[in-house]
């Protein structure tokens, strides 16, 4: 079953691939990666500044405008007056349960909404888990974004995260959260680019897990790598200090791909394993998602 789901997917990717893209989509020179933000030199302002990778005029904003597929969130704003909808779908081996699995119905979906002074506003919207033992939907969040500035080299950010007292009580939060996060994207070449997210939260434990608070030290590091046009390559390590009340540090790694079908609309396929402790509470997992810009 589970390599039926993974063909099913991939070849879904594969035929919306094969679609011919819009004719704005060829673009001259080779675009920077997700992680640099497309600070292309050749991307100049007719006052010889860079112009701002995270706008419009960037022909590949999809590889560096979304927070997914990726954990770390992207230095870019969606461009004033847009929105960016964010859709994911997990399938998750976890841990500790034999052979269990689950499967994650809108995983991370962000509804994410442009606003003037390079700032953002955006939604988490709730997830569905479905396993076994149990499911239902997780907490809902809301955060502010601000891009603090950027050059031919970098873009970076600050943003707010608040986790609502919501969700059921097997994977919902039992009392409000709250993250703040700095994030920066950095060019190494032309073709590949470092991300770096350092942030800090306290959250609460689902009610059946006890409903207790916890703080966290969440650092998130990941490379890019932009061989062609519409095409880029990821990987990223990613962990917690503490992962519940009761539980210490958590890492995990993940890696992936993302495809510009056309100028809005981008898919992408990532897998994730676990590395060491229990954030995520899973050994493994697949995933599949799409971004559209409206």
């Amino acid at each position: 079953m589970k390599v039926l789901k993974g063909f099913c997917l991939t070849a879904f990717f594969a035929v919306m691939a094969a679609f011919p893209a819009y004719a704005d989509m060829t673009v001259a020179a080779k675009q920077l990666p997700h992680t640099a933000s497309n600070l292309s030199p050749q991307a100049v302002a007719p006052s010889d500044a860079p112009a701002d990778p995270c706008s419009l005029s960037n022909p590949e904003i999809l590889l560096s405008l979304p927070d997914g597929p990726t954990v770390s969130d992207s230095p870019c704003v969606v461009p004033k007056g847009h929105v960016l909808l964010e859709l994911q779908y997990q399938h998750v081996d976890l841990r500790g349960k034999g052979d269990a699995d689950a499967d994650v119905y809108m995983q991370a979906t962000e509804v994410r909404l442009g606003l003037p002074g390079r700032n953002e506003f955006k939604v988490l919207t709730p997830s569905y888990t479905s396993e076994k033992a149990s499911s239902g939907w997780s907490a809902t969040g809301i955060g502010f974004k601000h891009e603090v500035g950027y050059n031919s080299k970098w873009v970076g950010s600050v943003e707010t995260i608040l986790t609502l007292p919501s969700g059921n009580d097997a994977f919902g939060s039992a009392g409000l959260g709250a993250a703040f996060n700095g994030i920066t994207g950095y060019s190494l070449t032309d073709n590949i680019g470092l991300g770096l997210q350092l942030g800090v939260s306290t959250q609460t434990d689902p009610a059946l897990a006890g409903g207790k608070r916890f703080t966290s030290f969440n650092p998130i590091l990941v490379a890019t790598w932009h061989p062609v046009n519409r095409l880029q390559f990821y990987g990223e390590v990613y962990g917690q200090t503490k992962t519940s009340h009761n539980e210490g540090a958590g890492f995990d790694f993940d890696g992936g791909v993302q495809y510009i079908v056309y100028r809005r609309l981008e898919v992408d396929l990532a897998e994730g394993v676990r590395l060491t402790g229990n954030l995520g509470g899973f050994t493994h997992f697949f995933q599949a998602g799409t971004k559209i810009l409206f």
